[in-house]
């Protein structure tokens, strides 16, 4: 079976490759991640994560690269276990690129976001363990602004598997001058398994984000300030009980940069977002569990070691506050990305927006 199957991709990108306009295309992305967590052990555990993640890619891009198909692995590895505890993440996926349109299909990775999903959507520890969105992501982009649409199926239905999927939208305008608008939303479903017992229920978790801001670098020597600040609204429920939680609150972000030094402070205030975290876990919640608390306050001092359009070396110390604990991270990330492109161009400068981007 398995040889059919490797004959078959074979013969398959064969033929792809005899067509006319064709390109074959790869990539290769490499990540490293060193953080240590301390502090008050309540909402999230005291632990050390070190690990590495290697991504190649190869696939054939057809008509001035506007229908791609490409494929892969994400090979994920702890550090210090030999080779044990790896995880092993299929790369597979068809892209269509227009100048406005974007669409993709399949497993692909994150790393074709826009922007990396916020903490309240996804938190540090399960972006670190999965790579890819699996299902479809939709983006329309324009000089000022974009949105994007995905569906994620996270889980299929077996016997011992619940299903699980979500839908996320994130989008951003910028009207006039430093004016910015937008938002993002969430669908989370988690179902049960093929068979089922009474002390599984369907859940439901809708979020919504809207917010205004203000981008304010041009008005200071800073090469970059935004200010973004919205209510955040949630609806969850077990059906297994009766009645809706509605959770409610107002989320803030904020980001300046200086040359190789940033401060990120994200603020919320509100009710607990995720009041059915406690039984389900990230297996429903996959955010922050931290947004559990009535005032979550996370302030990121980073400072970019070394980067360029290839290598992006960053650490930061990211303090976590909530009125039952105090968590105090340490963080490196490394990143290394070489593509086709890259291997021909034998360019060794890069202006600021060509710079390799943290994905983390």
């Amino acid at each position: 079976m398995l040889r059919r199957l490797f004959l078959s991709a074979i013969m398959a990108i064969v033929a792809l490759v005899a067509l006319p306009q064709q390109q074959v295309k790869w990539s290769v992305d490499f990540n490293t991640i060193f953080e240590n967590r301390e502090g008050d052990d309540y909402y999230s555990p005291d632990q050390t994560i070190f690990l590495t993640r290697l991504s190649p890619e190869i696939g054939i891009s057809m008509l001035d690269g506007k229908h791609n198909i490409a494929g892969g692995v994400s090979w994920i590895q702890p550090c210090g276990n030999g080779w044990r505890d790896y995880k092993l993440c299929p790369t597979l996926y068809y892209n269509y690129a227009s100048p406005t349109w974007r669409l993709a299909v399949g497993m692909l990775p994150r790393t074709m976001l826009i922007e990396p999903m916020h903490t309240v959507v996804l938190s540090d520890s399960m972006m670190y363990q999965q790579p890819n969105i699996r299902g479809v992501l939709l983006q329309y982009v324009k000089p000022r602004g974009f949105f994007e649409l995905s569906l994620d199926w996270r889980s299929l239905q077996t016997e011992t598997q619940r299903e699980a999927f979500n839908v996320n939208f994130n989008g951003l305008w910028n009207p006039r001058g430093a004016l910015l608008i937008g938002g993002r939303a969430q669908l989370n479903h988690l179902a049960k398994t093929l068979t089922n017992n009474e002390s599984q229920n369907v859940n439901d978790d809708f979020m919504m984000n809207p917010y205004i801001g203000l981008n304010l670098a041009r008005l200071t020597s800073l090469d970059s300030l935004t200010v973004k600040a919205g209510p955040i609204i949630q609806l969850e429920r077990d059906r297994g009980a009766n009645g809706w939680h509605t959770p409610c609150g107002l989320l803030v972000d904020a980001v300046a940069e200086w040359k190789w030094l940033g401060v990120k402070e994200t603020f919320f205030a509100g009710k607990n977002l995720y009041p059915l975290y406690p039984k389900y876990g990230a297996l429903l919640n996959m955010g922050d569990p931290n947004y559990q608390a009535k005032v979550y306050s996370r302030t990121n001092v980073y400072a970019y070691i070394f980067r360029n359009q290839f290598m992006n070396l960053e650490t930061s110390l990211d303090f976590h506050y909530t009125k039952e604990a105090f968590t105090f991270w340490q963080k490196i990330v490394l990143r290394v990305y070489i593509d086709h492109k890259l291997w021909k161009s034998k360019k060794t400068t890069c202006s600021r927006d060509e710079y390799l981007r943290n994905i983390y």
